[in-house]
């Protein structure tokens, strides 16, 4: 039997548990070596996004309205596997400005304004103090469900208590957030695997202890649970945008992803392994909701299937572990959102208190330090007893999705001012003002206050005095029907259309223009402000200064580390822009930067950013554009150009090779006829009884190889003159049908010997063409020829065909092997160069370079024609003489 004693000894077992695995990491967070800045544990520290909600209120949700439980990890999903790059600018800008939390990003981004920091520190307090009643109630009613007992606000005050002593010991240590809380993160991650871990086993139970399968569980599932029209609505798409907004503007979110990163690299192992984390948490929920609907009595709560489940069926200690995991979901929330939102009061509102009292009072050292750490430890109290009370208020009667959705829709309105400022240098901090006080107002004017139930019914249903367009849920007429689409609508849709607005028509502080060059540029920087701003001061008013808010030891280390850099070996370092520059970055890794720069500011009696060296920065990040686009374009022009070598570079090797070729052809063709001619005539000349038809027979080899040979020079000579231009080629009208003809007789004995069949497609014009007859011939009995030679059909075949066309006679001359491949149309006309059908009788490789050479002296082409089916044929083109012409127009 679970009873309340023996929840409440397991209970302080695990958070002794949690002290225990705290204080070992904080004593080995010093060491870089340490298990603790691995990526497996930055990862799982990110589950603090994975509250009592996700743990409990999924089921609920998933009860309650099907698939919309699904955008509560769809959002952060699509965050981590899209935004990947967007997330690295965050934690870049963090580390290298010593970000403290979402607050100081936003008010460093926009020239270090500290109203912006504190509007948007108002609007965080405000938005988490619901989602910390929501980890009470999820804690109280759990705690009730196991052990019967009914005292939910001393259970949730205790708990409150308990939460805010473990978040002031290992939270509260020190004020800078440089020196990180390595003793949470490693408790954070511990109780990531206890609610994984926790879920992941009532869910077997679900599907494997109670309906007996996979199969059977969802035989079980209501016909209405996951009706698509219903689920994929407006509600849908504006509960995944908030979650995914809500991954990186909630401040405990911003903190673990941003503040908490000790390597940059991180990100990759979390942009893989954080999905998967939520896809295995989210796995289990719809068994367990479909086995509560089924197996639990009516009129359950949805919210506590997960403890309720195992009770029915007598599971305590699979209840008791639903408990712990719920515990964890809960606590892990308390803690980060407690040290975040503590970072923010004390940096943003009682940093410039201090200031004031830093100014007029004698110097002291760690003053200031100890009342900033006194401010984080009572706003951790005060932020744990608003979500008390607010717990008290609601009297815990809404679910828990629902009031996590509220503190959503609150942290979404950073957004706009958080991407705009990292990805638009326009953006101003007028305009981010003007969005998120806008928006802030219409949050909680359409869904906070009446969820809080502070204003009378009457004013929701007939609006305030009886205005209906000022209904909090139906503003101006709209009425969405769900509170949640109307007030993000409203909310997000004036902060955004303000933001921008206001951005395009304000102009920036030279402040502000200088961080905004450094924020949207941080990957190509110029470098840091100390470039651009000027300031001067007494290095021991500084130093005295930053043994008030840093303390001694550390004050005298960072100066050692100044004087050391600028080669000083005695006293204190010279206080130039750069030395100024690196003792406020140190100071705002403790307060914040828009504290640590007015205190800079004050204590050196101001700065001045000169418009020349704004102008220096803006060429110079212009230039860094310019030259990085052109560069891109000189290394596509390279690929290009290493293309294009590589292409010619493989021309030369195939020339090579048929140079080569051809050289070896040209010799064998010249050996073979001499051979010839020499063998015979030693033969008549030193026989001496050889009869009249031996002496005609060896005369006539003599001279068929004499003209063989003299055929092969005139070739070579030919295309020389051409390439020379000098072979005079006359030209006149010749008819066509006459040269076509004259070819095909030339060519009729080898066609005859080849069995090759040449036919004349059509009829060729009887038109006269400005050519030289011998020189046309010559053209037309080389592709006939290479035609019958070449080609490798079983049935060979040539055609003849011709055509008209602007002014020129085309006429084809086309085989049925195919033709030439393209490849091999690039080198076809090329000098010694042979196709790839080319057979041992192949010619040097000079006929078609000498007829396109003939062809064009002639006023025409000669060229490779392709198909649709990839075959070839060889066109030849000349021009009609001028009667002609006349005649066909």
């Amino acid at each position: 039997m679970l009873t309340q004693d023996l929840l409440l000894i397991v209970s302080l077992s695990y958070v002794v548990l949690l002290f225990a695995v705290a204080f070992t990491a904080d004593r080995q967070g010093l060491r870089r070596s340490s298990w603790l800045h691995s990526p497996v544990v930055y990862t799982l520290s990110l589950s603090v996004y994975c509250t009592a909600w996700t743990f409990y209120g999924a089921v609920g949700l998933a009860a309650r309205s099907g698939l919309e439980f699904a955008t509560i990890y769809i959002g952060p999903t699509l965050v981590f596997v899209g935004w990947w790059l967007t997330l690295r600018k965050l934690v870049r800008i963090g580390r290298e400005h010593r970000i403290t939390s979402i607050a100081d990003l936003v008010s460093s981004r926009y020239g270090k304004s500290t109203t912006l920091a504190i509007v948007v520190t108002v609007i965080a307090v405000i938005a988490t103090t619901p989602y910390i009643a929501l980890q009470l109630k999820s804690i109280v009613t759990s705690f009730e469900a196991i052990s019967g007992a009914e005292h939910a606000t001393r259970t949730a005050f205790w708990v409150a208590c308990g939460l805010a002593a473990f978040t002031i010991l290992f939270g509260t240590r020190s004020i800078s957030a440089h020196e990180r809380h390595h003793g949470v993160v490693a408790a954070i991650a511990l109780e990531a695997i206890t609610k994984l871990v926790a879920l992941v086993a009532v869910g077997a139970f679900a599907i494997w202890g109670v309906a007996g399968g996979v199969g059977a569980v969802f035989d079980r599932m209501p016909t209405d649970m996951l009706t698509p029209d219903e689920a994929f609505g407006a509600r849908w798409f504006t509960m995944i945008v908030l979650a995914g907004a809500a991954i990186i503007c909630l401040p405990r979110q911003f903190h673990v992803t941003v503040v908490e990163n000790t390597d940059e690299r991180h990100l990759i192992t979390a942009s893989w392994m954080f999905p998967l984390y939520m896809f295995l948490l989210s796995l289990f929920v719809l068994p367990i909701a479909i086995a509560g609907l089924a197996w639990l009595p009516a009129g359950s709560n949805p919210d506590l299937f997960v403890i309720a489940l195992p009770l029915a069926f007598e599971q305590e200690e699979l209840a008791l572990l639903a408990f712990i995991g719920g515990f964890s979901s809960a606590t892990s929330m308390v803690i980060v959102a407690s040290i975040a939102l503590s970072i923010m009061v004390s940096n943003h509102i009682v940093a410039p208190i201090a200031l004031n009292r830093l100014l007029t009072t004698s110097a002291a050292s760690g003053d200031v330090r100890e009342l900033l750490l006194t401010a984080r430890r009572a706003t951790i109290m005060a932020l744990l007893g608003l979500g008390f009370l607010y717990f008290t208020l609601t009297d815990g009667r809404s679910n828990l999705a629902a009031m996590g959705l509220i503190a959503f829709v609150g942290v979404a309105q950073f957004l706009p001012a958080l991407a705009g400022g990292l990805l638009w240098r326009g953006a101003t901090r007028a305009g981010a003002l003007a969005g998120l006080i806008s928006g802030g107002v219409l949050w909680l004017y359409t869904l906070y206050l009446p969820a809080l139930g502070v204003f009378p019914v009457s004013w929701v249903i007939d609006g305030p005095l009886g205005v209906s367009a000022l209904r909090p849920q139906a503003l101006l007429g709209l009425d969405a029907q769900d509170p949640l689409v109307h007030a993000t609508i409203w909310s997000l849709g004036v902060n955004v259309f303000l933001f921008i607005s206001v951005s395009l028509f304000t102009e920036m502080r030279p402040l502000e223009r200088l961080q905004a060059g450094l924020f949207v540029d941080v990957f190509r920087s110029p470098g840091s402000e100390a470039r651009f701003v000027r300031r001067d001061a007494a290095s021991e008013d500084l130093f005295i200064l930053a043994q008030r808010i840093l303390g001694a030891d550390n004050a005298r280390r960072v100066f050692d580390e100044i004087a050391q850099g600028q080669g000083v070996t005695e006293g204190l370092p010279a206080p130039d822009d750069a030395m100024i520059a690196r003792l406020e970055r140190e100071l705002a890794g403790s307060i914040g930067g828009a504290s640590a720069h007015a205190m800079v500011t004050r204590a050196t009696g101001g700065e001045m950013v000169s418009l020349t060296e704004l102008m220096d920065i803006a060429d110079e990040t212009q230039r860094l554009i310019e030259t990085s686009a052109r560069l891109a374009d000189k290394t596509a022009e390279l690929e290009q150009t290493a293309d294009e070598l590589r292409r010619a570079n493989e021309r030369l090797r195939r020339l090579d090779r048929q140079k080569d070729d051809f050289l070896s052809q040209v010799s064998h063709e010249l050996r073979t006829p001499m051979t010839s001619i020499r063998s015979f005539a030693e033969i008549l000349q030193t026989t001496e009884d050889l009869s009249a038809e031996e002496y005609r027979r060896f005369t006539g080899i003599i001279h068929s190889e004499s003209l063989r040979l003299t055929r092969l020079l005139d070739e070579i000579l030919d295309i020389g003159r051409l390439e020379a231009g000098q072979l005079d080629i006359p030209l006149s009208p010749v008819p066509a049908r006459l040269a076509v003809s004259s070819a095909i007789d030339g060519v009729a004995g080898l066609a005859f010997e080849r069995g090759v069949r040449i036919a004349i497609a059509g009829e060729v014009p009887d038109l006269a063409i400005m050519a030289n007859p011998d020189r046309l011939q010559q053209i037309l009995v080389n592709l006939l020829s290479n035609g019958i030679k070449y080609n490798p059909s079983a049935t060979p075949e040539i055609t003849v065909s011709s055509a008209l066309q602007g002014g020129m006679l085309h006429i084809d001359v086309a085989d049925n092997g195919g033709g030439v491949t393209r490849e091999e149309a690039e080198d076809i006309f090329a000098k010694f160069t042979r196709g790839a059908r080319a057979g041992a009788d192949a010619g040097a490789g000079l006929g078609l370079p000498i007829s396109r050479a003939m062809a064009e002296r002639m006023g025409g082409q000669l060229l490779v024609v392709f198909r649709a089916d990839g075959s070839s044929f060889f066109r030849v083109a000349l021009t009609l003489a001028a009667a002609e012409t006349a005649a066909a127009e």
